[in-house]
């Protein structure tokens, strides 16, 4: 069995060859060409948890499973928030081939879902990105939005100036203008496209903030408990997710905004694969707000982890 490091996964996929993989693999999971069950997350102490997400393809066919571990204070220790391994078997004899690190994987599948859904859903025209966060996720988002939108300037909040000066210092070459913001809601005033990967349990981007024609990528919050965005924000936008039945059990500010009475069901309007192929409509005026709730699913880890054992057999 090939172990494949997290080294590896970054000099063999770049995030930006990753983009058109993901998007193929949210039409097929919108296809029901996929079979994966609902992610299993078993609580362990001190708010860390055990996540357990299997999966199978058909094109390419493959099958696998990601076991990994979520222990949100990890950032403060020097290492990421997710530790754990992908493992994709022989779909001839069911024998296993392939051992990834699923830290990189998932960082490098979920930044290129995300910009696969800028590029369907922000305005082309698209030049100020502003992210919510400052840790592993950030660095991937960046290159990513920068291969989907031209933007000309990149805002960076997190709770913490100094981490978040750090953040645009350390990625000053990789936009023309990159800096850091005191508050959340000065980041996203005249952003046109939003991103929150951060790892707070309340919500930190207010619907009262936003402006017409904004795009909004919420990706911090992966479970029912959590959410980046409050009611009144999801609610003035029209909004997708990666995967329904994950969402209807797992998207913790949809839930929340259904419980409250902000929205109805309705509201979701469905998955991103379905924009992707056509089936349904995305932004439909340049004064829209959209949003594309984002909670990762095996099929992503899959395309990715079957490219990138692909490329090195070669």
């Amino acid at each position: 069995m090939i172990q494949i490091s997290a080294k590896e996964i970054a000099r063999i996929l770049p995030v930006g060859e990753c983009i058109d993989l993901i998007e193929k693999a949210m039409v097929a999971v919108s296809s029901g060409l996929t079979d994966q069950p609902l992610r299993s997350i078993m609580p362990l102490k001190d708010g860390n948890a055990m996540g357990m997400m299997p999966g199978a393809m058909r094109d390419p066919a493959v099958h696998g499973m990601k076991l990994i571990s979520l222990y949100p204070d990890n950032p403060r220790r020097g290492l990421s928030s997710h530790q754990g391994l992908m493992l994709i078997f022989d779909t001839e004899n069911g024998t296993p081939v392939a051992c990834l690190d699923a830290s990189e994987l998932t960082a490098l599948r979920t930044a290129a879902a995300t910009a696969a859904a800028t590029r369907a859903l922000a305005r082309p025209d698209s030049r100020v990105l502003a992210i919510l966060g400052a840790g592993e996720q950030a660095d991937h988002h960046l290159p990513a939005q920068m291969a989907v939108r031209d933007y000309r300037q990149v805002r960076v909040w997190t709770r913490t100036f100094e981490h978040a000066r750090d953040y645009a210092d350390r990625h000053g070459g990789d936009a023309p203008e990159i800096a850091a913001f005191a508050t959340a809601q000065e980041a996203v005033a005249g952003a046109d496209v939003i991103v929150t990967v951060t790892a707070s349990p309340e919500p930190v981007l207010k619907g009262a903030w936003l402006e017409a024609g904004q795009h909004i990528n919420l990706v911090g919050a992966s479970i029912a408990a959590a959410r980046e965005i409050d009611d009144e924000g999801v609610a003035c936008g029209r909004y997708f997710v990666d995967l329904k039945s994950s969402a209807a059990v797992q998207a913790g500010e949809y839930l929340g905004a259904l419980e409250s009475g902000a929205i109805t069901e309705a509201h979701l309007l469905g998955e991103i694969g379905e924009v992707y192929s056509g089936e349904i409509a995305g932004r439909t005026s340049s004064d829209e707000i959209t949003i594309y709730k984002s909670l990762g699913t095996a099929a992503q880890d899959l395309a990715a982890g079957y490219e990138i054992l692909r490329r090195l057999m070669c």
